[in-house]
């Protein structure tokens, strides 16, 4: 029964899901690709953690975490999205080919992940600079989280200490997917 819901559920956020007015509506390139996708489409209907990441950091391990939640609650409709940065005292200096690999042989990432972003205060891409503008707060450090309901909306957003088992981002993903 729990299955049937969801799948209704899924279904009909994603015949409401207008990606033009939400903050989806961004077009990018996956990690050490050319391909371009626009998170609207690709990801519509589905709730979204969005993660700053850096490979040369104390929180680096969040990958671990991030990647578990991923697997867990990805049937239920959650998507983890990376998004490299090197804003951050020089802590993603890697090519983008070097961060895949990185990622894959560390930690085992089959979350998507994106091209290498700025996401500080004053020079963001436009999507965090959305992202910062709904939630009043810009990454300040690396592994920033902002979660976005199936609806393309902000949610939450929570710090770079929030790991990714916490109780309260775990309660806000659940409380999204409606579990």
């Amino acid at each position: 029964m729990r299955t049937l819901l969801g799948i209704l559920t899924l279904i009909a956020a994603t015949a409401a899901f207008s990606y033009e007015d939400s903050l989806l509506d961004q077009d990018f390139r996956r990690l050490a690709s050319d391909e371009v996708v626009n998170l609207g489409e690709a990801y519509a209907g589905k709730v979204i953690l969005v993660v700053n990441t850096a490979s040369k950091c104390g929180n680096t391990p969040q990958y671990d975490g991030l990647e578990k939640l991923y697997e867990e609650y990805q049937d239920d409709g959650l998507v983890v999205l990376g998004f490299p940065s090197n804003d951050f005292f020089g802590q993603e200096p890697g090519t983008e080919e070097e961060i895949q690999e990185f990622c894959r042989l560390t930690y085992g990432i089959r979350f998507p992940m994106f091209e290498k972003v700025t996401v500080k205060e004053g020079e963001a891409h436009p999507f965090f600079a959305e992202l910062a503008s709904a939630s009043g707060t810009y990454p300040t450090w690396n592994f920033h989280k902002y979660l976005i309901g199936r609806d393309g909306r902000l949610i939450a957003e929570f710090s770079p200490r929030t790991q990714p088992y916490d109780d309260k981002l775990v309660a806000s993903i659940r409380g999204a997917l409606e579990l």
